[in-house]
């Protein structure tokens, strides 16, 4: 009876449809990244050996840092917005079928 209140609740529809499409913007956004480093690792590696300085660091060390910590950022931003949105929401969701 709770399952079809909660299933039936438009407030639920909402969250599953709002959360869905963030996830797979996000998912989407993170293969970009990913698959665009290995696209240049694979056809223009040139870009990533430049040289950097007089050092031995390349373009491609500060590049695949940068692919990482996006992982954490974009993860981050889900946090967020799960804690801003999706939690009242869920809290809402729970009110109403408690009724």
């Amino acid at each position: 009876d709770i399952v079809d209140r909660v299933r039936n609740n438009p407030k639920f529809q909402e969250l599953v449809v709002t959360r869905t499409r963030f996830g797979w913007q996000l998912t989407i956004l993170m293969l970009a990244i990913y698959y665009g480093f290995i696209l240049v690792v694979a056809f223009k590696k040139e870009w990533l050996a430049v040289k950097l300085g007089a050092g031995v660091m390349t373009v491609g060390i500060p590049v695949g840092v940068i692919v990482i910590l996006s992982a954490f950022v974009l993860t981050g931003i889900y946090v967020a917005r799960a804690n801003r949105d999706y939690d009242a929401l869920i809290a809402s969701i729970k009110q109403d079928a408690a009724k």
